[in-house]
């Protein structure tokens, strides 16, 4: 008589109804939320900001600006853009220039410490396809973070 091992697979099916009862009474508890904050109006309009801030404004007529820089193409034509960003970001990696408290960090890539922070300011008016191709276009370029601003807040 040859007798064959077998597996009694009722307590194995018991722990795993035990588990799934378990996580059904977990999965409720972990937060689903996404909370965003609005930027409030800063009364504070006599604030220089900082020289190394980079603002890319997409204007209404879809025509780029760097800061004061102007003509640097449209949201169709971002060539401009990108070429005066990575120049600008190729400056800021020869010079070393750090985001601020990143200098003597040794746990990151000195491009990584590089400062290369872009925010882009459109109007309300602007559709968000042409917003989303000038991120693409600051991407490309090398900027990161990207941060958005909204022109009028009203």
């Amino acid at each position: 008589m040859d007798n064959k091992p077998n597996i009694n697979v009722t307590p194995l099916i018991d722990v795993l109804l035990v588990l799934l009862i378990i996580f059904m009474i977990v999965s409720p508890i972990k937060p689903t939320d996404f909370k965003a904050k609005i930027p409030q109006e800063s009364k504070q309009n006599d604030v220089e900001p900082n020289i190394d801030t980079l603002v890319v404004v997409l204007n209404s007529d879809s025509t780029l600006r760097l800061n004061t820089e102007s003509d640097l193409g449209t949201v169709q034509k971002t060539e401009k853009l990108i070429a005066r960003l990575s120049e600008i970001f190729k400056q800021r990696t020869e010079n070393r220039a750090y985001v601020g408290g990143a200098e003597f960090r040794s746990d990151l890539w000195e491009a990584e410490r590089i400062e290369k922070t872009v925010f882009i300011k459109a109007p309300r008016s602007i559709d968000y396809g042409s917003v989303v191709k000038v991120i693409d276009a600051v991407k490309i370029a090398g900027a990161n973070p990207v941060s958005l601003q909204i022109d009028d807040l009203n």
